[in-house]
C-alpha cells in the first residue's frame, strides 16, 4: 500500500491552506470546512480547532483517500509511481472519490489522458476558479514528473 509522500502532503497543504475556524468555500455547500480542507457533517458553524487538530484531521482524511486510490489504481493501473499516487490523492482529496473514478475509468484511459483530463476539474459552483486551475496544473505536473 502506497502512502502520500512529503511532496504530496505539501501540495495538498499549499492549495487547501489551513483555516482554524469553520467556513463555507461556496455558500451553497452542504457542510462547513475546517483545517486543511476537512469537510463534512462533523464540522459545524463557528467551530474552531488548533493546528494540532488540523494536522490530525489531515492525517485521517489522507488515510481515507490513500485507501481509495490504492484500491482503485492498483487494480487498474498497477505500475503507478509515487508522483502519480500523490497527484491522485490530492485530486481525490479536493474533487471526491466519484470524480477519481470518472477520471481514471478503467480500460479507457492511459496516464497521459488521465493527466490531461485532470485539467477539466477546475469549477466550483459551476464557475471556473483560478485556484482550481492552478491546483489541477500542479497535480498534472506532479503526475507527469519522473520519480
Amino acid at each position: 500500500m502506497m502512502r502520500t509522500s512529503k511532496n504530496g502532503i505539501e501540495l495538498i497543504k499549499r492549495f487547501e491552506g489551513c483555516r482554524l475556524k469553520a467556513y463555507k468555500a461556496v455558500v451553497s455547500e452542504k457542510y462547513y470546512t475546517i483545517g486543511y480542507g476537512h469537510y463534512g457533517y462533523d464540522v459545524t458553524q463557528n467551530m474552531s480547532i488548533t493546528i494540532d487538530q488540523a494536522e490530525s484531521l489531515l492525517t485521517q482524511d489522507l488515510a481515507k483517500y490513500e485507501s481509495v486510490v490504492n484500491t482503485h489504481m492498483v487494480l487498474h493501473y498497477p505500475d503507478m509511481n509515487q508522483n502519480q499516487f500523490d497527484a491522485l490523492v490530492s485530486f481525490t482529496y479536493n474533487c471526491g472519490i466519484s470524480n477519481l473514478y470518472k477520471l481514471t475509468a478503467s480500460g479507457i484511459r492511459n496516464y497521459k489522458v488521465i493527466a490531461d483530463k485532470m485539467l477539466l476539474y477546475n469549477k466550483a459552483g459551476g464557475k471556473v476558479l483560478k485556484g482550481l486551475i492552478n491546483r489541477r496544473k500542479a497535480e498534472r505536473d506532479l503526475f507527469l514528473r519522473k520519480v
